[in-house]
């Protein structure tokens, strides 16, 4: 007989779906939790920061500028407290926002390549207005060198409010706005890196080149050791804080660097013969190669993924908060706030250079491609996704 329940299970198979699909969210859904509780706790550190600059500013500064170095023999690394966990901390933030930039590319909405070009372009509209806009208001004085500031979207912040937003949103909108901010971030990082480095040493700039090219080559070759990747991951990173680019890009790269592909058939055939080996005998040797063949037969994005996302969301980016947000507000700081032109330009190119940059820049990319490329969600939806990239 036919029960309620094998009829919903047969007309689930028929539509090409199981009972099981929907109790199951997809990675991207389970990231953007995690940036939800990790956006809670940036908060928390954001206003504890602010509390203590100005409860007592001198103590909070002569923390943060207490100087900390790396050295082997007579090379090495000094920089402040703050500088170590902006541009050595924050790598890893940026790793792991690469590492599921990568997943979407593999896995994701952004398998379709021709979803990939709008959001790259809006991404760059979104920038380019924001700048336009702080130029207006501070062309021809000493504060429009920094049109710098009001160009990038601060990730950490916009990835929560979105996860903030609800579960219901559709996974093609969270995709299209991952991809936003990581184009923006990795341009942003980039244009600004140079554009704003004083003296740029070409040498250690190729040597960090290298070491990027020789992971490329391990990756090429099959080589599969984590320690590796990290060793010449650290060599980029020293390369380019040496060159005097941010070194926080060389994270960007390697998460993009690592595939999500599922491993082969063969690999979890070969996992389930050692488990089998070690259950049927439970030594030390069979038991080290059983958990090597379970490692290795998980794609590496989706482990580095589990390793990584909770330490960067409850861990880096509040403490990347708590060193950079205290700042000491009184009258005086206020009313200068007010009639500064830097912080108009900078108000104005976020609340509203980036909705209209992204919207505009969608819009036109749309009746440009006559309908080919358009956005995966609605306009509403667009601008909401510009809004959102505008949070800082």
């Amino acid at each position: 007989g036919w029960s309620p329940g094998s009829v919903k299970l047969w007309s689930m198979a028929a539509s090409g779906t199981t009972a099981w699909v929907r109790r199951f969210e997809t990675p991207l859904r389970a990231f953007l939790r995690t940036e939800t509780a990790g956006a809670a706790v940036l908060v928390a550190a954001g206003v504890a920061a602010l509390l203590w600059a100005n409860t007592d500013a001198s103590s909070y500064e002569d923390l943060w500028l207490t100087e900390l170095s790396i050295t082997i023999g007579d090379e090495g690394v000094a920089l402040t407290l703050r500088e170590w966990v902006n541009a050595g901390l924050m790598t890893f933030f940026f790793f792991v926002l690469g590492l599921e930039a990568r997943r979407e590319f593999d896995l994701g909405e952004l398998r379709d390549r021709r979803r990939l070009a709008l959001p790259m372009l809006a991404a760059i509209g979104g920038m380019a207005l924001a700048v336009a806009i702080y130029l207006a208001l501070n062309l021809g004085g000493p504060t429009a060198h920094g049109w710098g500031v009001a160009m990038s979207t601060d990730t950490a912040l916009a990835l929560g409010l979105l996860a903030l937003a609800g579960r219901r949103t559709p996974d093609r909108l969270r995709a299209f706005i991952l991809t936003v901010v990581v184009v923006d971030d990795l341009l942003a990082l980039v244009i600004i890196g140079t554009a704003y480095t004083e003296e740029l040493d070409v040498i250690p700039l190729l040597w960090a080149f290298a070491f990027y090219g020789a992971m490329l080559a391990a990756r090429a070759v099959g080589v599969r050791r984590g320690p590796a990747y990290f060793l010449l991951g650290v060599a980029a990173w020293v390369a380019l804080l040496e060159s005097g680019v941010e070194p926080v890009v060389v994270g960007l790269a390697m998460g993009l660097l690592v595939w999500a592909a599922p491993v082969p058939r063969a690999e979890l055939e070969r996992a389930a013969d050692h488990f089998r080996r070690f259950r049927e005998q439970p030594t030390p040797e069979l038991e080290r190669s059983a958990r090597e063949s379970l490692r290795t037969a998980i794609a590496p994005n989706e482990r580095l993924l589990a390793l990584w996302h909770p330490w960067t969301s409850y861990a880096i980016v509040p403490l990347f908060a708590f060193a950079n947000a205290g700042i000491a507000i009184d009258g005086e700081l206020l009313e200068r706030a007010v009639g500064s032109h830097v912080t108009l330009g900078i108000f104005f190119g976020y609340v509203v250079g980036k909705p209209l940059g992204i919207t505009g820049a969608s819009l036109l990319v749309t009746w440009l491609s006559r309908g080919r490329l358009r956005p995966p969600v609605g306009w509403a939806a667009v601008l909401g996704t510009g809004t959102i990239a505008g949070v800082g």
